[in-house]
């Protein structure tokens, strides 16, 4: 199978090389594509980023954020992590997503893993998982990419896709969950994760050849990746509905907070608790309404309504940004 040659870690700028191989790759026959991400969390296209990682973990330890152009759950990379992403034509969806997955369930056993291909979007080795996959369909070209763990960070991949505190619900796709394996444990060998994708690269190419990507389109993948990819609307805009309540004791009382989030925006918010405060918070809360779901963003619309109202107004001894960050407490990003 022809191959695509793919050397950047960018998780976002990654993401528009595949939509680019999905839409507008000139394409004859089915190519694949192997290639790494720096440590970051991808979330399926219809995910809420919110209540699927840990935000403050990402941001803490420098893990990026990106939304691709499939469905399905939220998955960890790091360059330990092997991806992989096949292209081509499709006029048969059931049968040529299945004989894509094939091709490298096929790879990884002729390489000695036991590998075995599941009903919905897994590949498993032994009954744990080491590759999810999603596909997606445009016009009459078929993409399908997946994950294949060699040496993952697990703790780092747990606590990244674990999100915590508040009490929610999402209308968004919820990440199946399940016990994972590195291949690194079935591939002695092999001496890092480098060493492995030549050995899979050597079985799918099978002595076929490279298709150049021009300078034309490597920097149209480039604005593309800018104007969207790292786009704030796209990565969190798009995120599904989700009800949330958060609460703090503070020295004014415990502070509740209950609010609805609709394409990464407050739609309403409501506070409620033992709190004291001299005024009630109906004008702090019609402030809040239309905000980006941001700790910079509602702190800045919290001291806009100064003119009208202030935060210690409301609770006792707060301050904008303790409200902010209440709000925001497990979702800050």
């Amino acid at each position: 199978m022809k191959y695509l040659v793919n050397d950047c870690t960018d998780a976002c700028r990654n993401m528009a090389f595949d939509a680019f191989c999905l839409e507008s790759l000139p394409l004859d026959e089915p190519v694949f594509c192997l290639w790494r991400n720096s440590p970051s969390v991808i979330i399926g296209l219809n995910q809420n980023a919110y209540t699927e990682v840990d935000l403050n973990y990402l941001k803490a330890n420098g893990i990026a954020l990106a939304r691709r152009v499939t469905g399905g759950g939220a998955v960890y990379h790091d360059l330990n992590n092997l991806n992989y992403t096949i292209t081509g034509r499709s006029e048969d969806l059931d049968r040529d997503c299945p004989g894509y997955l094939t091709l490298i369930a096929d790879a990884l056993r002729s390489l000695g893993v036991p590998a075995e291909l599941t009903g919905r979007n897994d590949i498993l080795v032994d009954g744990r998982k080491c590759s999810g996959y999603a596909k997606r369909v445009y016009k009459d070209r078929l993409m399908v990419h997946g994950t294949l763990m060699f040496d993952v960070d697990l703790a780092a991949m747990t606590a990244a896709l674990s999100a915590p505190g508040s009490k929610f619900s999402s209308k968004g796709i919820a990440s199946v969950r399940s016990k994972v394996a590195n291949l690194k444990d079935y591939l002695p060998r092999f001496d890092g994760v480098l060493a492995f994708r030549d050995a899979l690269h050597d079985i799918l190419a099978d002595g076929d050849s490279e298709v150049p990507v021009s300078p034309a389109q490597q920097a149209l993948i480039e604005q593309e990746a800018e104007s969207r990819y790292r786009n704030w609307e796209w990565i969190y805009g798009r995120s599904p509905d989700a009800a949330f309540r958060t609460s703090h004791k503070f020295a004014c009382g415990t502070v509740e907070a209950g609010f609805d989030l609709s394409h990464g925006r407050i739609v309403s918010i409501r506070f409620g608790g033992d709190f004291i405060g001299s005024l009630p918070a109906e004008a702090l809360e019609e402030r809040l309404s239309g905000c980006r779901f941001e700790l910079e963003a509602i702190i800045s619309a919290l001291k806009a309504a100064e003119r009208d109202i202030r935060v210690s107004d409301c609770f006792d001894g707060l301050t904008e940004e303790d409200l902010a960050w209440l709000i925001t407490r497990n979702s800050q990003n």
